[in-house]
């Protein structure tokens, strides 16, 4: 159960992840449409869980080897974003969501 300062905090990073993928490493994710689904931070706000979808789907391991790559850079521009808000910046560990992938698949089932 995540309290409203979890919750603040998640949203927040949510936005700003979504900006620094469009501005930031945009010219890394050329071809791809990348969006940041969900954000779980732990309680101690030392960990954030970032849920990304990738379209085209066949493009979502790549992509995200290229995301934990580029890992540190976001996470500096994430700093510089939040930097009055809270006194660390929480380590970032990136994870497919692939519940779109899984939702194309049913109805594709459904209209066989």
């Amino acid at each position: 159960m995540e309290n409203t300062r979890q919750e603040k905090i998640a949203k927040q990073i949510q936005r700003d992840i979504a900006e620094i993928f469009q501005r930031d490493i945009a010219e890394s994710l050329r071809g791809t449409l990348v969006t940041v689904t969900a954000v779980r931070v732990s309680p101690d706000l030392g960990y954030a869980k970032i849920y990304v979808s990738v379209f085209p789907f066949d493009k979502a391991q790549a992509t995200l080897e290229v995301i934990e790559q580029q890992n540190r850079a976001i996470r500096g521009a994430l700093g510089r974003r939040m930097r009055n808000q809270v006194k660390s910046i929480p380590e970032l560990q990136f994870f497919i969501d692939d519940s779109l992938e899984y939702i194309e698949n049913i109805d594709s089932l459904l209209k066989k």
